[in-house]
């Protein structure tokens, strides 16, 4: 197996980092997630056998951010009860574990969020969805060159989806949503304004 990085090339990385070992066990997996749990600034993900390893460049973290905040601004100005569960591990034993971005329980707590989102900075490697698909998750979202994709679980496979299906969301515009990320690198106090006022002349 090929050396998996060490803590000190964690911190203040400009771009993604990104390590994927196939081959992996759970009880392997298990070792490794213990090994990084000190580690700042990592995801860990695992399904199928193999094993991914993300350290998330500032990219990647200030669109994660920026969604997340605009999510709860949604919420704030619908009184939408709602809990920020954030990049929280979601494992199913012995199968799959994920760290999502942000991720969101919606009117109550919930041992399975209701959405997951994912910042895609760098593409390929395993099949993002299967990995949501083994836990259950109702709802993924993935923000990939300056666009959402958003995919609503049915019986046992993703739809992709043009908006949101989970209730509590049904009235969040996605282009609205996309066009004050996409805003927000520049300003964040526009973007919210911005958000805002669409919100309350609906």
């Amino acid at each position: 197996m090929t050396q998996t990085p060490s803590r000190s090339a964690l911190p203040n990385q400009s771009q993604d980092q990104r390590f994927i070992y196939p081959g992996i066990t759970w009880q392997q997996f298990k070792l490794i997630q213990a090994g990084f749990s000190t580690a700042a600034n990592i995801r860990l993900f695992y399904y199928d056998n193999t094993i991914e390893i993300l350290m998330p460049g500032r990219e990647h973290e200030v669109f994660s951010r920026l969604i997340g905040f605009l999510i709860g601004l949604f919420c704030l100005e619908r009184n939408i009860e709602f809990e920020p569960t954030g990049s929280m591990t979601q494992e199913r034993e012995g199968a799959v574990s994920v760290q999502a971005d942000e991720s969101y329980c919606f009117g109550a707590s919930k041992p399975i969020p209701d959405l997951a989102i994912e910042v895609v900075i760098t593409s390929g490697g395993p099949n993002k969805l299967q990995r949501y698909q083994a836990l259950g998750i109702p709802e993924v979202w993935f923000w990939q060159e300056g666009q959402f994709s958003l995919y609503h679980l049915r019986n046992t496979d993703y739809e992709q989806i043009s908006r949101s299906e989970i209730p509590e969301l049904i009235g969040l515009e996605i282009e609205l949503l996309t066009r004050c990320v996409l805003m927000a690198q520049t300003s964040r106090l526009e973007a919210a304004t911005t958000f805002r006022n669409a919100l309350k002349n609906e």
